[in-house]
């Protein structure tokens, strides 16, 4: 009787003519990697541009610092002069949900000697609010407010745009990058003695740069017609993309 052959042994032959034909069947989407399908060349064109604005919002921190023998005194003292603060940033027309504490800190302080241990000689009290101010133009003004009626430490102005008013400026920015990189593209392509053909991707990435901050500083109420004088300057928006066309013939 003749043998019959194992069915294993066929099993490279049809790998083989599988392999040939390409008649593998596919794999598993989990298996797959991003694949863009292109008969040309591919470009990655990276370009940059800008919208500025002028601002239109303002942001600061102020504060009162005091200090006291005992540290209960040392609350007591503060709290008396935050509350002229805060009613000063209530007659300016802040908006309580544009006003929000920052920190209330209470520290020892201590005196040190050569080989004693330290020794506390009193408290320091902090209190700091984040303010927003809407109306750029009254800053000055609302500041000196502040240091009239107990404010002894601000931080900032910094300097930002409404987000409607923001995202018209990125977009007036993502608009003259996309040109600048197809611009970009049709030189390459020329150079090569090719065509564009298409956009295959693009990637985003943005930055906002405001102007820098004024440092922080302790200051004194001060008796003078002159409001600290404010100077808002241009915010800058800047979009980076990154474009790959597909070149061709």
């Amino acid at each position: 009787m003749p043998q019959k052959s194992p069915r294993f042994a066929l099993r490279p032959l049809v790998l083989a003519a599988a392999l040939a034909f390409g008649t593998l069947p596919a794999v598993s989407p989990a298996q797959t990697t991003p694949y863009v399908a292109t008969e040309g060349t591919l470009l990655n064109v990276s370009a940059q541009a800008e919208a500025r604005r002028a601002p239109d919002i303002a942001t600061l921190s102020t504060g009162v610092v005091t200090q006291a023998a005992d540290a209960n005194a040392a609350m007591r003292a503060n709290a008396e002069q935050m509350a002229k603060v805060v009613a000063a940033i209530k007659a300016a027309g802040i908006a309580e949900r544009d006003v929000q504490t920052s920190g209330v800190n209470l520290n020892p302080q201590y005196q040190y000697g050569e080989n004693q241990p330290p020794k506390v000689t009193g408290y320091q009290a902090i209190n700091n609010v984040n303010i927003t101010v809407r109306d750029i133009a009254k800053l000055g003004k609302i500041m000196d407010a502040l240091v009239a009626t107990g404010a002894n430490q601000i931080n900032g102005p910094t300097f930002d745009l409404d987000d409607a008013k923001k995202e018209a400026a990125y977009d007036e920015a993502r608009r003259a990058a996309v040109e600048k990189a197809q611009a970009r593209a049709e030189m390459y392509a020329k150079t090569l003695g090719k065509k564009v053909r298409r956009i295959v991707s693009i990637s985003e990435g943005g930055s906002f740069a405001p102007p820098r901050p004024m440092p922080m500083m302790a200051m004194k109420a001060m008796d003078r017609a002159e409001s600290t004088p404010i100077s808002p300057g241009e915010n800058v928006l800047s979009v980076n993309l990154d474009v790959v066309f597909e070149l061709g013939n």
